[in-house]
């Protein structure tokens, strides 16, 4: 097999994995422009987001649980140095009002108990805090202020589609967060973030619950971790016929039906998984006209979110582009593959 040399690999791709690397310390997974991120990082971010039910460190299922949850944090990482760069680092004052809004609805040992439960203490949560809102900031700056919908646009959507705004029987609207116990290949997050077994689909769907009653945004959960092909769109279903509720799961149908707009559903158990639903309106039968202030509300926000996925997507990919990242363990894993 061709060797190449260490300075030819890295200018061929940014993760092509040679063997020639060596980390400056062991205890570094990888490095982006030069910062580290540590196996310690690495160990939490896992912990945090899947089931504490034990899995073999050697085994196939958490090496790739380790390699995806490693490209979310690379990905991370990129995206806070970009965002340091343009002074768009969020302040301690929106930090410690992120923090008492996730407070307040708890008393002080709820809230130490949901801390442990998500593997975390207080000046870790204000870390994570601080990366999540500067990550936005910057995502808001470059991509959600470039995007503009206009009257035009949503007139011209609603006469393209006018047939859709003719509902032949009652439906509803619904959003979802999905987690599944078999991973789907074909099925991606932002977060590259899946569960691999039933006792791990469970814990993620709970912490996700938890940072649901938190206040979180339920579409940006759904993009960064639900697991299926709805997550790039916020989790958003789409129109549901209630005929349609009939053939599903008797619990989720009456769950749904006695649901009122804007209201989250507890976490549901079914064949698919586990699932987490908020109705987003109820519209009954016949012709939804353009004057209807919720037709053009529903399509902007639609076209919004289309525009914004697209550009978020091909910001991550030029984003990536441009970073020099070094992936310790991708290299170490593809080293062992000659020693078994």
């Amino acid at each position: 097999m061709r060797r190449f040399s260490c300075v030819t690999a890295l200018a061929a791709a940014l993760f092509l994995y040679t063997g020639c690397s060596r980390p400056v310390s062991k205890d570094v997974a990888a490095t982006v422009n030069g910062r580290p991120i540590t196996y310690a990082d690495l160990d939490r971010a896992i912990a945090a987001q899947v089931a504490s039910a034990p899995m073999k460190q050697n085994s196939d299922q958490m090496t790739q649980l380790r390699l995806e949850a490693l490209r979310a944090l690379i990905d991370n990482e990129i995206l806070m140095q970009r965002a340091e760069k343009e002074g768009l680092l969020a302040s301690d004052s929106d930090v410690d009002g992120k923090l008492s809004e996730l407070k307040s609805p708890y008393t002080e040992e709820q809230f130490q108990k949901l801390l442990e439960q998500r593997h975390m203490n207080v000046p870790e949560l204000k870390a994570q805090i601080r990366r999540e809102l500067t990550v936005q900031k910057l995502i808001n700056k470059e991509i959600g202020s470039h995007i503009s919908i206009s009257d035009a646009d949503v007139a011209a959507f609603y006469n393209a589609n006018k047939a859709s705004f003719n509902l032949p029987e009652n439906k509803v609207r619904l959003a979802q967060i999905l987690v599944t116990p078999n991973p789907d290949p074909n099925v991606n997050n932002l977060k590259n973030d899946k569960a691999q077994n039933d006792a791990q689909a469970k814990k993620k769907i709970q912490l996700l619950d938890m940072r649901v009653r938190q206040g979180e945004d339920f579409g940006q959960l759904a993009q960064s971790y639900s697991e299926d092909q709805f997550a790039p769109n916020g989790g958003d279903v789409g129109f549901v016929p209630e005929s349609a509720l009939d053939k599903a799961n008797p619990e989720l149908r009456k769950i749904i039906l006695d649901m009122t707009p804007g209201q989250v559903s507890p976490v549901i158990h079914t064949a698919e998984g586990y699932r987490i639903i908020k109705l987003i309106s109820k519209e009954p039968a016949g012709q939804r006209q353009l004057s209807d202030p919720r037709v053009q509300e529903e399509i902007r926000q639609g076209l919004f979110q289309a525009k914004e996925q697209v550009l978020r997507s091909a910001f991550y990919e030029v984003a990536r582009s441009e970073a020099k990242v070094v992936n310790y363990y991708a290299e170490s894993v593809l080293a062992s593959r000659d020693k078994k």
